[in-house]
């Protein structure tokens, strides 16, 4: 099992946050641009392991360099059930420099955005380091 797979299964923000390179790029699902670096993609995991229920990885699928990753994924959102996709890229050091999220149906996806718009105020405070 990947170890990002395994922070997330114990909800371990802390070993989380430590996979992530420092110019880690965060691509959202449900916005256009980007974000980077690591304080805020780590707040926005956090802010989806609160809007996630019954969230389970289902299969991972590994590049034979281990630089490239991805993580199938299930949960529910606001009552819709959404199907999704982790692709990570690691960087020579092998934290995570790339991130990006994919989900669908468009209902769970739309769920989604409305869900982690209510955490943005948190997850920006969280970013700056406030609580």
């Amino acid at each position: 099992m990947h170890p990002f797979r395994k922070a997330v299964e114990a909800r371990d923000e802390e070993a989380l946050a430590a996979l992530l390179a420092e110019d880690v790029v965060f691509t959202s699902p449900v916005v256009f641009k980007p974000y980077p670096g690591k304080a805020i993609t780590a707040a926005i995991l956090r802010g989806a392991m609160r809007v996630f229920e019954d969230f389970a990885y289902v299969r991972e699928i590994a590049n034979p360099d281990g630089r490239d990753h991805a993580l199938v994924f299930t949960a529910t959102v606001g009552g819709k059930q959404i199907q999704g996709c982790d692709f990570l890229h690691f960087d020579e050091a092998g934290k995570i420099d790339e991130f990006t999220v994919m989900v669908r149906p468009l209902s769970a996806a739309q769920a989604l955005a409305e869900a982690m718009g209510a955490q943005f105020d948190r997850i920006a405070r969280e970013a700056a380091g406030q609580s």
